[in-house]
């Protein structure tokens, strides 16, 4: 029976090259001179320090830059709360969102099946497997979930015959 997962990746090693080119960047930038301004990495969490909120934005849209060059989809990043840590210096949690979440993947699996195609979707982990009995139904659900899921970046793969 053919089949194709749903899922969202995002890949590390570009997320990494994009936050050195960041630090670099700032480092050598003349608004940035005297100031504390770095992004650090960790697992899935990247934390951005300013010394106010305006370098702070400037930090994030250098990020933003240097991760759509490199093919990383913005979409996957989640902006936490900015923080005010000793003095007037700030800091900002983004987390990067890998794997679709609980709530997004019921969202797909009801839109399949409120589609009426004939195919069927299950929530298996951190994707959405979706099996039907024809290929050309299969790729009307892909055509179907790129249209309506816009805010959140998904990827079709493990495609079977």
């Amino acid at each position: 029976m053919p089949s194709f997962d749903i899922v969202s990746e995002v890949n590390q090693v570009e997320v990494r090259n994009a936050v050195d080119q960041t630090n670099k960047e700032v480092s050598t930038r003349f608004d940035f001179k005297g100031s504390d301004a770095r992004v650090e990495i960790a697992e899935k969490a990247l934390t951005l320090y300013a010394d106010n909120e305006f370098q702070l934005s400037q930090v994030a849209d250098i990020l933003t830059a240097k991760l759509t060059k490199r093919g990383v989809d913005v979409r996957s990043l989640k902006y936490g709360d900015v923080e005010k840590i000793s003095g007037n210096k700030v800091k900002q949690v983004l987390t990067v969102r890998v794997g679709i979440e609980q709530e997004l993947a019921k969202k797909v699996v009801r839109l399949i099946k409120d589609s009426k195609m004939k195919v069927q979707a299950s929530i298996q982990g951190d994707a959405v497997r979706v099996s039907g009995t024809k290929r050309d139904d299969l790729q009307a659900a892909i055509a179907l979930v790129k249209k309506s899921i816009t805010d959140y970046p998904v990827q079709f793969g493990n495609f079977r015959d």
